[in-house]
């Protein structure tokens, strides 16, 4: 394994690690409940709460994106039960219920879930991206019965596009817009397309124009997909970065030219993290404020990647989706996965013969 691709196979493995960190206070917007919860913080994997103080779960539809009506009484065909989740309907529409209710300690969520089937995807494609394979794939995974994740939610942009595609739109076509379309959620599958094309020597402008084209199949926001094109450059920047170059100096240079963020400067203030994710920028998951966030903690804890997935676990709000895009850019900084937490994911064997299979994909002949 040469060493682009080690750093790779890291930065994959930290996005997995990340979200299965973060997993048991996903969504908790109040920092004390995160210290009720788990007094100190979280420091290791754990496994989802019982009770949610901050989940809104009732209030989202069970019938497409977005919040809505959940009448349980209603004999309608749902999304949420009846196409996807299937068998996991009850579990909605109940104060405080936990996203992902009932999850082990260093299990992952279903966007997770999604970006091993898009890993999976390449593989099978010979390390290419293909838009129609991969709805194949994830209609696929999405709508099996037994599920095949251990999840209990599905965001907004997964019912959406199921809502659509129950009523006969084309699947390429399906992409359903509402208000937290622009959200970091939309970059977690993102990483496996830059790592499979750009090892396999696909041009960069190539690379953006696929991501860009698998982006708008969930989350068509053209604000979004202007950040998706600035972390695409970033990672190519970091995987194949000169000796010369430190990944903060990538980084700073990032978020100067991305969202206009002075990363040096901000350092220099000594803030608190709860005072930049959580004042300054929101700890939600709108890409306005994640994005900005994330090239924070990138660059704050650059060579410290195991306090890096601490410190966003611990902010809480989106953490788990913040956090799979910092464990890619980690990775690639260090080419390392920290404390060995990839060793303790429920399915860490299945998870590593899919990234090695992937990266077994670069070294074969084109």
């Amino acid at each position: 394994m040469n060493l682009s691709q080690k750093k790779v196979a890291a930065a994959l493995k930290n996005m997995f690690v990340a979200d299965a960190l973060a997993m048991p206070v996903h969504w908790f917007y109040n920092p004390a409940d995160i210290e009720k919860a788990f007094p100190g913080g979280v420091t290791r994997f754990e496994a989802a709460p019982a009770v949610h103080p901050s989940s809104i779960m009732s209030l989202h539809s069970t019938r497409a994106g977005g919040r809505g009506s959940q009448d349980k009484n209603r004999r309608e065909r749902e999304i949420v039960g009846d196409v996807i989740l299937k068998g996991k309907r009850h579990f909605w529409g109940q104060p405080h219920q936990h996203y992902h209710q009932g999850m082990q300690a260093g299990g992952n969520t279903l966007n997770a879930h999604c970006a091993r089937v898009l890993i999976r995807t390449l593989t099978a494609n010979r390390g290419h991206y293909d838009k129609q394979r991969f709805l194949d794939d994830y209609i696929d995974f999405m709508t099996a019965y037994p599920p095949r994740h251990p999840d209990t939610y599905a965001e907004s942009y997964h019912r959406g596009f199921f809502a659509n595609l129950e009523s006969g739109k084309a699947r390429e076509f399906c992409a359903a817009t509402t208000h937290d379309t622009p959200s970091i959620g939309g970059l977690v599958t993102i990483a496996p397309i830059v790592f499979a094309e750009r090892l396999r020597g696909v041009s960069i402008n190539a690379v953006k124009e696929h991501c860009r084209q698998h982006l708008y199949l969930t989350h068509p926001d053209d604000m979004l997909a202007r950040v998706c094109t600035d972390y695409v450059q970033l990672l190519d920047d970091l995987l194949f970065r000169n000796p010369q170059q430190t990944g903060a100096e990538i980084l700073a240079r990032a978020a100067k030219s991305s969202c206009g963020l002075d990363l040096e400067a901000l350092m220099e203030k000594s803030l608190d993290d709860r005072h930049v994710v959580g004042r300054m920028f929101s700890p939600a998951c709108y890409i306005t404020d994640s994005w900005p966030s994330v090239l924070y903690l990138a660059y704050k804890y650059a060579a410290a990647p195991k306090q890096a997935l601490l410190a966003n676990t611990n902010l809480g709000g989106d953490n788990v989706h913040r956090g799979i895009v910092l464990g890619a850019l980690l990775g690639l900084i260090t080419g390392e996965v920290p404390n060995g937490w990839f060793d303790q994911l429920t399915q860490r064997h299945e998870i590593d013969r899919e990234i090695m299979a992937l990266l077994a994909t670069s070294t074969a002949e084109v």
